[in-house]
């Protein structure tokens, strides 16, 4: 059989590329002999994917909230590798930094649309049942969502505003932890005592946490913003971007949060407590979180009335 010179040109192609990594290339040649064609099912493991839902009570209703809680978690995947690709760059260009931006917002955007599912999908007497089986457990023990935050902003603005004055950039990381926004749905700052709930997500997850703080610590969003020259750190379709994705994720997406959990959890059919136990309204609510990922992106008047 007579090979074509394009052929040729691809092989010549893999042969340098495995040249590169001390590989034979008659070896991996010979390998594709025996491999099978990819199949949809394969590549997306499909099988796998569809295998992971596993309900604690016969509601069908049960079912929805699993798998709608485990589209977030892919989409929090989705958002972090994005975000990594920013803040990992070495020569970051403004037209990069802004198309990554806004792929990041139409996830979270995508996640603010989708709470019609949860609002409007589930009835709410099944929820206000299989919700007891969960309990302690909480969508706050998202790991993911608590690496997307470390990732976008300076370490101050996660820290719960009543003792920002207390840190600065020389606070040891575990200090600074204990005092992050968050702490507060479950912890008594009096005291110190903390929840079930937050002992168990700092049992599993502290330990990365804190070497994520630091990591990010010169490279989050932010930082990676300042860095660029002082024309690009103008541009106004960046600038655009910022605010777009401070306010969906911080405003948008947690009030759409809230108003789903309201329609549940103010139903009359229960106690009206979250499943982990905190002060949900208070804890979610953007006004009294204060999270702001790049507060000099607004003026005073917008700061004063975030999220009213």
């Amino acid at each position: 059989m007579q090979i074509s010179s394009e052929i040729e040109i691809q092989i010549q192609k893999l042969d340098e590329k495995f040249k590169e990594i001390d590989q034979k290339t008659t070896t991996h040649l010979e390998g594709l002999l025996w491999s099978k064609p990819i199949t949809y099912w394969d590549y997306i493991q499909t099988d796998a994917l569809l295998n992971l839902q596993t309900q604690r009570t016969t509601l069908p209703d049960e079912m929805i909230f699993i798998m709608y809680h485990q589209v977030n978690e892919l989409l929090f995947k989705m958002i972090l590798w994005e975000i990594n690709q920013v803040c990992h760059c070495e020569k970051l260009e403004t037209q990069f930094f802004t198309e990554r931006l806004m792929r990041i917002s139409r996830y979270f955007d995508m996640l603010t649309t989708s709470f019609d599912i949860m609002g409007d999908g589930m009835e709410v007497e099944q929820y206000m049942k299989f919700r007891n089986t969960l309990t302690p457990a909480s969508g706050f023990q998202s790991a993911q969502y608590r690496l997307i935050e470390f990732a976008s902003t300076d370490l101050i603005n996660l820290i719960d505003h009543r003792f920002r004055v207390t840190i600065d950039r020389k606070t040891p990381y575990d200090h600074a932890f204990e005092h992050l926004y968050w702490q507060a749905a479950g912890k008594d700052h009096k005291t110190g005592k903390k929840s079930y709930l937050i002992l168990e997500f700092e049992r599993k997850y502290k330990a990365e946490f804190l070497r994520h703080m630091e990591e990010y610590n010169t490279i989050n969003i932010w930082q990676k913003f300042k860095q660029l020259p002082k024309a690009d750190q103008v541009n106004p379709d960046l600038i655009a971007a910022m605010r777009h994705f401070d306010k969906t994720v911080n405003i948008t997406w947690v009030m759409g949060h809230l108003n789903a959990a309201k329609k549940y959890i103010d139903s009359g059919k229960g106690n009206g407590e979250a499943t982990g136990g905190s002060d949900w309204k208070k804890y979610m609510h953007p006004k009294y979180q204060r999270r702001i990922f790049f507060p000099e992106l607004w003026t005073k008047d917008e700061l004063a009335t975030w999220g009213e």
